[in-house]
């Protein structure tokens, strides 16, 4: 039955119970007398309670199907309104559902695009750095020591420190170079990648431990990436943004046969802000290979990222270490 004819009838139906009180016993004298006025005004009132209760209960489904487009959420799939009943409401909530469907298929793709122009940008810069930068750097190192040993002694000591200088910034070069371009990554694998970031973000005040089982089942290329960046993220945030004294990072299998990424640090937490780029990166990247991505407290405190991925959408080979 469509809407139209559900709220005619409930109004039909409201109404035909104030013309059959008509026929009954009642009348209403002139001037209204004081009770009948009562009468009166609590019939009405029982025929719009009446009238209202059979409204709310007639668009229930489109109320739910109201809070649902209000809540939905493209970088949290999966989540769709239940189809109850017949009709108009049946037939909305199936084409919103249908339209979820397509945009958040629609977003994979794009973001997917627009991520691998990343990487590649990514490859391409770091790719200029090692090459021009960093040789034109390591010229000017050369230069600068073949100058240092034939300066006189007062001169010596400047040289010197700016050699030392060009060698810091030539360090930091190739230090953002490995973080656009994971390099070991490609040639080690992930295990070995998670390692060295973490040895990467551990300082004086900030130490970082893996923790990685042995035996994980092989993820493919683009999984693995997406795992490395998430990781690299969630270290960048604990680094700079929650005052963390202390990280874990875990890697191991889940009870479905897939790889879990555990990123746990013993700060301030996220709080109430909203989520700021980064987060939306890590979200949008978890979506490329059908991961899930749960970024919350932890169980003590500070801030947890979750990644999983299902068992499905890995590959047995060789363990790492014997490539």
């Amino acid at each position: 039955m469509s809407l139209y004819w559900r709220i005619f009838l409930l109004n039909a139906a409201v109404l035909i119970a104030a013309a059959l009180l008509l026929l009954g016993p009642v009348t209403v004298s002139t001037p209204v007398l004081f009770a009948e006025a009562l009468i009166l005004l609590a019939g009405l009132a029982a025929m719009l309670i009446t009238n209202a209760v059979l409204l709310r209960i007639g668009l229930a489904p489109l109320q739910r199907l109201t809070r649902a487009m209000a809540t939905a959420d493209l970088l949290r799939p999966g989540h769709r309104t239940a189809v109850t009943g017949t009709g108009e409401i049946a037939e909305l909530t199936r084409t919103f559902n249908a339209m979820l469907d397509r945009l958040e298929a629609e977003r994979t793709a794009s973001a997917g695009r627009v991520l691998s122009g990343q990487e590649a940008e990514r490859r391409r810069i770091a790719q200029e750095l090692h090459d021009e930068v960093g040789q034109t750097l390591t010229a000017v190192l050369l230069q600068l020591k073949h100058t240092a040993d034939h300066a006189p002694e007062p001169v010596r000591a400047d040289l010197h420190q700016a050699q030392e200088t060009t060698r810091a910034g030539l360090d930091e070069i190739r230090r953002i170079a490995r973080r656009l371009r994971p390099g070991v990554l490609e040639e080690l694998g992930l295990h070995s990648a998670l390692r060295a970031l973490a040895a990467e973000f551990s300082t004086s005040r900030l130490g970082v431990t893996t923790h990685i089982t042995p035996g994980l089942p092989q993820l493919d290329p683009a999984t693995e990436l997406v795992f490395y960046r998430i990781a690299q993220e969630a270290l960048t945030n604990s680094a700079r943004h929650s005052g963390a004294r202390t990280v874990e990072l875990h890697l191991r299998t889940t009870p479905g046969g897939g790889v879990r990424l555990l990123v746990r640090d013993d700060g301030r937490g996220i709080g109430p802000a909203p989520e700021g780029a980064g987060i939306r990166g890590m979200r949008e990247r978890a979506l490329l290979v059908g991961a899930e991505l749960r970024i919350g407290p932890g169980p003590a405190g500070g801030t947890q990222v979750r990644l999983d991925v299902a068992g499905s959408t890995t590959e047995h080979r060789p363990r790492e270490g014997a490539r």
